[in-house]
């Protein structure tokens, strides 16, 4: 029978310790961005010194691209299964924008830390993080549905920015937004579901043949 060997507990604190600046530090990055952030509210909130969060992140740059690395790892990873090659393109892009959803509704400090990236950054770290693996493989899924006649013709690179659009804005304008369900929580599960299936629908139906 083979034995698992215990972590030693130095580095299980090590782990959470950065797991809970990387936890502060994305709160703080999608309140303020990158330049607006502040190294000593996030040590404040994590209960650590600013020279420990430097020791494990060496930057606030390299803090910041750790958090965009992992609130963006499950999309990368996911896009990267080459199982979106194959089988029916209209399937697999509902499942596609499915899945999306459901990472974007537990995570919804994303597209704020993405909107601060655009205007504050151009873009420097979202693409250095790997984040066009991501539209690559929407892209390439509107291609196979084009050629097979599925889909109606379409610029794929523009139509996977538009899907993600109607995905995020909900989240991203949530405290705009929320006015509109005065006394309902937009972000419970119901809520999240309905925003689901109306963007399904509406994206789907746009792109057919």
């Amino acid at each position: 029978m083979k034995v698992k060997l215990k972590q030693p507990a130095q580095t299980r604190d090590a782990e959470a310790t950065k797991s809970r600046i990387l936890d502060a530090a994305e709160e703080e990055f999608a309140a303020s961005g990158l330049s607006g952030a502040r190294t000593e509210a996030i040590a404040a909130h994590t209960g650590v010194t600013k020279a420990m969060l430097y020791y494990y992140f060496a930057s606030k740059e390299g803090l910041y691209e750790a958090v965009l690395e992992r609130a963006f790892s499950e999309h990368i990873q996911a896009a990267l299964d080459p199982s979106w090659s194959v089988g029916d393109p209209a399937e697999k892009l509902e499942l596609f924008i499915r899945q999306f959803l459901a990472r974007s509704a537990v995570n919804p400090n994303i597209p704020a830390i993405v909107a601060h990236e655009a205007m504050q950054n151009k873009g420097k770290y979202y693409k250095q993080v790997g984040v066009i693996a991501f539209y690559q493989a929407m892209a390439s899924i509107l291609d196979r549905g084009m050629n097979a006649g599925v889909f109606r013709k379409v610029d794929p690179y523009h139509t996977a920015v538009t899907i993600v659009g109607a995905c995020v804005f909900y989240f991203c304008s949530r405290e705009n937004i929320k006015h509109l369900w005065a006394e309902k929580d937009i972000l419970s599960p119901e809520m999240v579901r309905t925003h689901m299936d109306e963007a399904i629908q509406l994206i789907m139906n746009g792109l057919k043949a």
